[in-house]
């Protein structure tokens, strides 16, 4: 591990849902041992789950038989992946070596987002649906506003600012989180890469956009780009700014750039997203004086 974190073994994780732990019970169960099924990590995307083995080799796999994929679909288990990663730990997949051992590639949530196995969810989707409410309630896009969505994932808030009639512009690092992002919100334009290597195409979308502006960010703990930051502070200067943290940290740090080029504040709230462990996010709203 990158930080040499100390894990502790332990069954029935409460801070999971009863269908990954079932699922990982399974599967444990049934699964060879290190010497020939390496597994270094088990990720599960509520109905997607991936075994990541340490080894470049095709693992033996006489384990997945008939009757443990019966017992994975009354698991509402839709896809089984390989991913062969020799140095897992310091990332958790490999770019390469993924196989789908058994089921779908993608399945839909229960809001209707397709996603895949790499996909990040919600462990409790009604409060984040919550806080995308009041994002859309402060954003108030309507018909020929543009909406720049930043760190979009597969989409969710695309879907939201195109119902409202906005033109909209997203951008995702994630390759499979594009693909899902088209398909859960067909009338958005995504692009795939890091925002900083984008903002020359935003700029010509912006360019094009004759609406009030607006920004939805969502980042991860790194926080804003330091060219995105400042690409929107003193080029694209949208009307409203909707902030998802992770990081109370980094957000000071952006929050003061952009108040010193002319926002304020509205509001902070925190949310936590990650209940029995000490992550909390925070949405802030900001507005143009």
């Amino acid at each position: 591990m990158m930080h040499r974190d100390e894990f502790t073994p332990f069954a029935r994780c409460p801070a999971q849902s009863d269908r990954l732990n079932d699922t990982l019970e399974l599967l444990l169960g049934i699964l060879p041992g290190p010497d020939h099924f390496p597994l270094a990590y088990y990720v599960q995307a509520s109905a997607q789950v991936v075994l990541v083995i340490k080894s470049h080799a095709w693992p033996e796999t006489q384990w997945l038989d008939d009757t443990l994929l019966k017992q994975l679909s009354a698991l509402r288990v839709d896809g089984l992946w390989l991913n062969r990663h020799p140095s897992a730990g310091r990332h958790l997949f490999s770019k390469r070596g993924w196989s789908l051992l058994a089921g779908k590639a993608f399945s839909e949530s229960d809001q209707g987002l397709r996603y895949g196995p790499a996909a990040f969810q919600q462990l409790i989707p009604a409060l984040y649906q919550y806080s995308l409410d009041s994002a859309r309630q402060f954003l108030m896009p309507r018909q020929g506003s543009s909406v720049l969505d930043l760190y979009c994932g597969i989409g969710a808030t695309l879907r939201l600012w195109t119902e409202a009639g906005a033109h909209v512009l997203g951008v995702e690092s994630g390759r499979e989180a594009v693909e899902c992002a088209r398909h859960n919100a067909p009338e958005a334009e995504v692009l795939l890469g890091m925002c900083r290597e984008r903002i020359p195409q935003m700029r010509r979308w912006c360019e094009v956009q004759t609406g009030e502006r607006l920004l939805y960010v969502n980042p991860p703990r790194t926080g804003l780009e330091p060219e995105v930051s400042q690409w929107v502070a003193l080029e694209y200067r949208p009307n409203r700014i909707a902030y998802l943290s992770c990081s109370a940290g980094t957000l000071k740090r952006d929050l003061i750039q952009l108040c010193a080029n002319g926002y304020h504040v509205v509001s902070i709230t925190p949310y936590d997203f990650f209940p029995q462990t000490h992550h909390v996010e925070t949405l802030t709203f900001l507005e143009l004086a």
